[in-house]
């Protein structure tokens, strides 16, 4: 029996999504095998994907997402994926806004003809919600090398401020610091420099294991963490990850809200 599918982006962060209902004993396994970037299901002449979203829809008035990576684990929330699932219930709910039930806690979406905005909730610094293997907040300190903040905006998330993005190997001073002793459940590693908009963003995602084109928690957390250091006084903050252009709001109290667009990829259908 055939697993129908969609395929979003957000950015460049792309995702493949199904419904709970189709017949998938393991969704990890299944996200092993269609989300690997050689061998995974192909679309619109990309193969694989970042994620498979797996949604339904709860009381007609809301939907239920779970995320599950490349590796087979799963992620409590994902910013760009919340986005692409928004898409995909807007014309299902026949609504513009409605909640969307994650593992982080439930979540607000808004749907606009070229924007999709998503309450993200409220940023953490503290240890145990991290979690970090200490009492105290991280907030530019060294880690493996590197002059580190951690923060969680759904996920851990580890942001290091370089002058240049493009100048780092991402792929050798990743992997040290998001396996840190620090970190006991891992971190995403994020480098951010000043642009001539905010910040430019480079992303190694946990549960993916290498660099996504964007990442929207990501992009809340460089934003938080700018407006911690004192390097950002507005609200609003523009981070740009390879795929795009992403807006992050960080107001003094209350959810971040993270916008951007999304954009569909086709569908199909594949092996359970």
């Amino acid at each position: 029996m055939a697993v129908a599918f969609e395929k979003y982006h957000g950015t460049g962060n792309d995702f493949l999504v199904c419904e709970v209902s189709e017949p998938v004993d393991d969704w990890g396994a299944f996200a092993i095998t269609h989300c690997d970037r050689e061998t995974g299901v192909e679309v619109d002449g990309r193969r694989g994907a970042d994620g498979v979203l797996v949604l339904s829809i709860e009381g007609g008035d809301r939907v239920r997402m779970r995320l599950y990576q490349p590796d087979g684990g799963t992620a409590a929330m994902c910013g760009n994926g919340a986005r692409c699932a928004a898409q995909w219930a807007a014309r299902r709910l026949e609504t513009d806004e409605f909640a969307i039930d994650t593992p982080a806690g439930e979540r607000y979406a808004r749907v606009g003809e070229e924007v999709i905005e998503i309450e993200m909730g409220v940023p953490s610094f503290a240890p145990s919600e991290i979690p970090l293997a200490r009492e105290e907040s991280l907030i530019r300190e060294e880690v493996e090398g590197w002059e580190v903040t951690a923060v969680n905006t759904g996920v851990p998330h580890a942001v290091v401020f370089v002058d240049d993005v493009s100048t780092v190997d991402l792929a050798s001073m990743a992997p040290p610091v998001r396996h840190a002793e620090v970190f006991p459940e891992g971190a995403n590693v994020n480098l951010a420099s000043r642009s001539e908009r905010g910040f430019d963003q480079r992303t190694f995602e946990r549960g993916v294991e290498g660099e996504t084109r964007s990442c929207g928690t990501g992009a809340v957390a460089i934003a938080v963490v700018a407006k911690r250091l004192g390097l950002v006084e507005d609200e609003r903050v523009s981070v740009s990850p390879p795929g795009g252009e992403l807006l992050v709001e960080v107001p003094e109290n209350g959810p971040a809200v993270l916008s951007g667009p999304v954009a569909f990829e086709g569908r199909g259908e594949v092996a359970p």
